[in-house]
């Protein structure tokens, strides 16, 4: 394996590459377990989807690239599905998602266009669209997959994105994005083996419970790419280290459940002594900034994490 396989994104994106993982995650999250999505029947879709738009004096091209694309023969016409894999909270994810649909939708229009042209015979107003009245479009299902251990606050449709009146919301449409926390995903039932122990040691490890992690995979074997997984998700170099070190196949969680464990008891600590510092600090009146100060040296932190305590606790 390259040192390049272990970004995060390319992690993520490999794993979800599976057909019975992402057949698994739409079946799971979107239709409460029914079988909507077959396996075998899933295959690779084109990523990349771009549209260039002519301004006044200019021209704009938008280009827009999802994580994971499929697509599936429901019947005699196929569904294009689509995975945005999200570390971070963004507070303009809907309006991303919403963007990847309409370029997947106005791709689609032009390819069937410029085939109408060829052919010809286009009169009134099948000649002005370039479309004929019987023609039609692919659905575009996408999901957001957030990995993050703290709660999503951010927006999760357009209209959470728009200043908007009540009596506007008759007039203006919304779009709403299909979000998928890994910390609050006990709801799905996940057939997949895979898919299921990341999803729930993720939340587990995320929740500080090692006793449950212990109870339920102490003794299980855990494959190496899982692990990577798992570790990739919840940023933890000790579930990455074993699952490189480990001999072919897989290892045991005994060794790293106990470094997980010593790591969140002292971040733990660390959380304790940060929110103290912060209480008093603002009770004395004084700055974020120089909260931000006193939480570097005191706990020995890199500013991006004093500022997260600050956000956190002020």
């Amino acid at each position: 394996m390259t040192r390049k396989l272990f970004k995060p994104d390319l992690v993520l994106k490999e794993f979800w590459r599976n057909n019975d993982r992402f057949a698994d995650l739409f079946n799971a999250t979107l239709f409460g377990g029914k079988q909507v999505l077959i396996p075998n029947k899933l295959e690779d879709a084109d990523k990349e989807f771009s549209n260039t738009i002519v301004l006044e004096k200019q021209t704009e091209t938008i280009n827009k690239i999802i994580d994971v694309v499929k697509k599936s023969f429901q019947g005699v016409d196929f569904v294009i599905w689509g995975i945005e894999n999200q570390q971070a909270i963004h507070y303009g994810m809907p309006l991303r998602m919403m963007v990847s649909d309409i370029l997947a939708y106005q791709r689609e229009y032009e390819d069937i266009s410029r085939k109408r042209i060829s052919e010809g015979n286009l009169a009134g107003a099948e000649f002005l669209s370039k479309f004929r009245k019987e023609d039609r479009l692919h659905p575009m299902v996408s999901v957001c997959v957030y990995y993050g251990e703290d709660p999503w606050d951010g927006p999760v449709s357009l209209y959470d994105m728009l200043e908007i009146t009540d009596d506007l919301k008759n007039v203006v449409n919304d779009y709403r994005m299909n979000l998928i926390q890994i910390r609050d995903s006990e709801q799905y039932n996940f057939k997949n083996e895979d898919v299921h122990i990341v999803f729930d040691m993720s939340r587990m490890i995320y929740r500080r419970d090692f006793h449950s992690i212990e109870e339920v995979y102490g003794n299980k074997e855990i494959s190496s790419e899982l692990g990577i997984v798992i570790g990739t998700v919840t940023s933890s170099k000790e579930l990455i280290k074993n699952a490189l070190t480990s001999p072919k196949g897989g290892f045991n969680m005994c060794n790293a459940l106990k470094e997980l464990e010593n790591k969140g008891r002292a971040e733990g600590l660390q959380d304790g002594k940060a929110q103290g510092i912060i209480k008093s600090y603002k009770s004395l009146g004084g700055t974020k900034a120089a909260a931000i100060e006193l939480l570097k040296k005191e706990c020995e932190i890199s500013q991006e994490v004093a500022e997260d305590y600050i956000r956190k606790y002020w």
